[in-house]
């Protein structure tokens, strides 16, 4: 019998959450994550910034056999976790993201989030910046907002008590079409392993804040 997620409990403490986040590399594949709350998982990693509220990220929840046997092969160096992991998540940015600006600002208008004439003067500047956007220096940007989103996805799974481990070593140029996506248009930024961890994972060493800090 699958163990529900209902065993694991959800906390709200920050210290806990930050401080005793592991890379986990096995996991209790008896565990499973319903979609409704892969879905509010997701929903809450999505509040992460972006420039000027692009959200240019994407997500591709591999959650079935199927899908891990697919994904399997494309990992090689993390067999362990594609397959013991209750789901894999594969973070792309979207390269066309600009097809969104005008229905994020529209709807924030209409919640009230932003007046009118804000709307039409980022309409006015920022698509047009946009649009005249080399390929790496968009490149540049989505990937710093796809990494954001990324750590606050892993937050947000310890906070609902779950484990989680970033991976970059899978195979990039094949997994979007492999999953039947555009290959041009979603650009893979990281893999993400998400279950309960079957072994936990090792605290690491963090260099002293003397050294990477300067003041001025």
């Amino acid at each position: 019998m699958n163990t529900t997620t209902d065993h694991f409990s959800k906390t709200n403490d920050f210290n806990s959450i930050v401080l005793e986040r592991r890379s986990v590399k096995e996991y209790d594949p008896e565990v499973k994550i319903s979609r409704e709350e892969m879905t509010e998982i997701l929903s809450k990693a999505s509040r992460a910034p972006s420039a000027i509220n692009m959200q240019p990220w994407r997500f591709l929840v591999i959650d079935s056999a199927e899908g891990k046997q697919k994904i399997a092969p494309l990992a090689s160096f993390n067999q362990t976790q594609a397959l013991t992991s209750s789901a894999l998540i594969a973070v792309f940015y979207d390269a066309h993201n600009i097809k969104y600006m005008e229905e994020i600002l529209n709807k924030s208008v209409e919640l009230g989030y932003m007046p009118q004439e804000v709307k039409e003067m980022q309409m006015g500047q920022a698509k047009p910046y946009y649009d005249n956007l080399s390929t790496s220096d968009l490149r540049d940007i989505n990937l710093i907002d796809s990494g954001l989103i990324s750590m606050q996805l892993m937050l947000v799974a310890r906070a609902h008590g779950y484990d989680t481990n970033p991976m970059a070593g899978y195979d990039k140029d094949q997994i979007a079409e492999v999953f039947g996506l555009d290959k041009a248009r979603f650009q893979p930024v990281m893999l993400i392993s998400i279950g309960k961890a079957a072994k936990a994972g090792y605290p690491s060493y963090r260099l002293p804040v003397d050294t990477i800090t300067s003041w001025a």
